[in-house]
């Protein structure tokens, strides 16, 4: 018997099992494997991350970034490669650098470097997973790392300014989507009918991208301009994590529908219970109303009340 799996990673939300590119990646590469993987995503209620998610617990093995996670898969026999030729396994290896050289920088860019997009959704959504006091800084320090890892790559000669840099990595950025949607042309996955490790990459890049509401939504506006490419993350969200273009499992729907009856079917009960009680109430012998006491002032017009004598 397999040793069980556990992967830690961030949450989900606009319909996504997670916000976090690299822990989507793990996620949609298990689907496709059959990896029996049990997934714990960080809340408050879970021990704030130290290292990098996402990662994988089996037994004493301890395992992050999304590649080498990927790799321990494989030697478990949940291989998503299996079927591919040589040359299919070059290929994938070429566009995983090209999503990592051309995609990734205007991603970070968009989640933690884009001013209003980070101040309005990317701090406040990772901050509500975080426990406090950690939760103050740790975005922020995200971010920061997100900055020194474009200007690591893309801030040498000859673009010096960060406004260079930002112009350069959506250039670069929109010539990668444009890329892989004539790569995918009109195949369900990029080999074939099968989905594969650079399938598991390009939903992990592309799906925040294309469902995350931001205020600036610069690179998302070109990905929805290519069909095919919202088509296939519509598709494995569909067909491997249950959930529906709006980004509702059928079962949840399901749920949230048999609950909304059994409301209704209460609300109804305790009308009709109230409707009972004003009967009852109007065929009762009526009495006078009551009078109520008259409070004795004490002296300086103050009531002498308890309540009176803990004001300050």
């Amino acid at each position: 018997m397999a040793a069980p799996m556990e992967l830690s990673c961030w949450g989900g939300d606009w319909g996504l099992p997670s916000l976090h590119p690299e822990s989507l990646t793990v996620m949609a590469y298990a689907k496709f494997s059959g990896a029996p993987l049990t997934v714990n995503t960080i809340n408050k209620s879970w021990r704030t991350p130290k290292g990098d998610l996402p990662v994988l617990v089996s037994e004493d093995i301890v395992i992050s970034q999304p590649a080498k996670i990927l790799n321990f898969l494989r030697k478990q026999k949940y291989n998503a490669d299996y079927d591919l030729s040589a040359k299919q396994g070059a290929d994938t290896l070429a566009y995983i650098a090209l999503l990592e050289e051309k995609l990734l920088p205007a991603l970070l860019h968009t989640f933690w470097i884009e001013a209003e997009n980070y101040c309005s959704v990317t701090k406040p959504w990772f901050a509500s997973r975080i426990a406090f006091p950690l939760s103050l800084y740790l975005p922020g320090k995200m971010s920061r790392e997100a900055l020194n890892r474009i200007l690591l790559t893309k801030g040498g000669p000859p673009l010096y300014s960060l406004t260079e840099v930002e112009a350069q990595i959506y250039r670069d950025a929109k010539e990668c989507l444009n890329l892989l949607s004539k790569r995918l042309g009109t195949s369900q996955f990029f080999f074939g009918d099968t989905p594969t490790t650079l399938d598991a990459f390009v939903f992990g890049f592309l799906a925040p991208i294309y469902k995350v509401c931001f205020p600036r939504v610069h690179l998302q506006e070109h990905l929805k301009q290519l069909p095919n490419l919202c088509r296939f993350c519509d598709d494995i969200l569909t067909c491997y994590f249950r959930l529906t273009v709006s980004g509702h499992s059928p079962a949840g729907q399901d749920t949230a529908d048999a609950n909304l009856q059994k409301l209704t079917q209460l609300v109804n009960k305790e009308s009709n219970l109230i409707e009972k009680m004003d009967d009852n109430l109007r065929k009762s012998p009526q009495h006078p109303p009551r009078k109520l006491t008259t409070l004795k002032l004490a002296a300086g017009g103050e009531e002498s009340s308890p309540m009176s004598r803990l004001s300050p």
